[in-house]
Parts: C-alpha cells; structure tokens; sequence
C-alpha cells in the first residue's frame, strides 16, 4: 500500500507545473495534499479510480488540505472538532477498515514567532486527538509538521535555533509525540542519513544548493512498525518549494 503526502503551496499553481503528470506517475492509494490555497469550485481535478476529500480554510488563498483515495472510506471527518482550530482546513481524517489516515498543515509559528503560542496550543490539541483515534485503530498521519525535529533534519541548525520551525518548544512537542507511541517512519528507515530535506526556500538558490529543511512527515502508531516497507524523499520532483514524501506499508 502506498502513501504520498506533499504541501504544492498552491494546488492551482502546482497543476501549471505538471502536477497531474506527477500524481499520475507516483501511482499512490492514498495521496494528501496540504496547502492547498484554494475553495471550492477553484479547481476540477479528478482521477480515474480516486475518490477525493477537501478542507478548505475559510479565509481564501490560505491553508487547505485534500485526500485522493483508490479506497473508499468508511468516514470522513474534517479538523479535530475543536471550533478554535476547525477555520483554517488544517486536517482531514479517513477511517478505513484497518487504520485512521490523517493529513494535517500544521501552523507555522510565523515570523518573530508571534503564533508561537497558539502552536503549542495547537500540538497539544492535535496530539490528543491523534491518540483519542490510536485508541480505537492505529493511525497513519502525514503532512506539512513545520518542524525539523533534529539538527539532522535541516542545512543549517545553528543559525536557525531560534525561528520558525527549529524552536526548542516545537521541537519537544514533536518529541512528545512520539514518545506518545508514534514512529517517524523516515527515521526508522534511515536513522542517520543527512541532506535528506523535504522543503527548500525560494530564496538564494537553496533547492539548487540543497539548503532545506525536512519538515514533511509521515508518522505511524508504533504498532505498525512491523508493517513498514519502505520511506521515500522525492526531491526530485518540483512544483512547489515542498517535494512529495512516501511510505509503503503492508496491511
């Protein structure tokens, strides 16, 4: 079973970049999308054999989150039902016979970090909901995490200590979380492998100098550990200032 999540920063702009093609040729079950920047009726995108579930943040050109599935769903549920964090379509949920799937944007903390704050507020919120669903099935989730857990996962760790995404609390969550038994499926491949980025800023050439950060993640409940076939960076694949990530599990 095969799994892509990517952040296209633009879904509208990513299909002037050859989007289709891409999603043609990766060939995913499931295939999430966040950052989708649009509303309904933006877009008609339709694949041949995929079901698709979009979120769309209230505020327009903003967040969003897509699910194109080959399998359909059991139930599909739209944010973790709670009004503070449910305006900006953030995550959407599948329940399939033998797992949860759930892709997620999470929030940036933003320049000067002043969403920090509600960031924390945020990973906690999310973390109990994830381990509410973990309780009834294992869970698969990916997305855009907007944090690079170790200094491992981004170019340049000293100069970034104190911004967005490298802070000392969002680290931590993210640490808590898997301590909450949840496996960074990537890591669990390649523990120590380094330049091994998912996102690269627009700015001074940084894809092309490899200057990135790997904040786009698919985490899986620990008991599927066993279950796990295969992580996959494709940085290869353009379109966005994100590349697409994989997993590969047999169920």
């Amino acid at each position: 079973m095969k799994f892509i999540s990517w952040n296209v920063n633009g879904l509208r702009a990513c299909c002037d970049k050859g989007f289709r093609d891409t999603f043609t040729e990766l060939d995913a079950d499931f295939f999430c999308l966040q950052e989708t920047k649009m509303q309904a009726g933006q877009l008609d995108l339709n694949f041949d054999g995929y079901e698709s579930y979009w979120n769309y943040a209230e505020k327009k050109g903003y967040s969003g989150t897509a699910i194109f599935t080959r399998q359909k769903p059991l139930n599909v549920t739209y944010g973790i039902n709670i009004e503070e964090h449910d305006h900006e379509g953030r995550v959407i949920t599948l329940e399939m016979p033998e797992f949860y799937l759930v892709t997620v944007y999470t929030p940036n903390s933003q320049d000067e970090l002043r969403r920090l704050d509600y960031r924390m507020q945020w990973e906690d919120d999310f973390r109990k909901y994830l381990k509410e669903l973990d309780a009834q099935k294992p869970v698969i989730v990916c997305g855009d995490l907007n944090v690079a857990h170790k200094e491992i996962d981004l170019k340049n760790p000293k100069t970034n200590r104190r911004n967005a995404g490298f802070t000392d609390e969002e680290r931590e969550k993210f640490s808590t979380l898997l301590a909450d038994g949840f496996t960074d499926s990537f890591r669990y491949f390649y523990p120590d492998l380094e330049g091994a980025y998912s996102w690269w800023s627009y700015r001074f050439r940084a894809r092309e100098k490899n200057a990135g950060w790997r904040i786009d993640y698919f985490l899986v409940s620990e008991r599927l550990n066993e279950k796990l076939t295969g992580a996959k960076i494709h940085n290869q694949i353009f379109g966005s200032d994100h590349c697409p990530v994989e997993l590969t599990l047999e169920l």
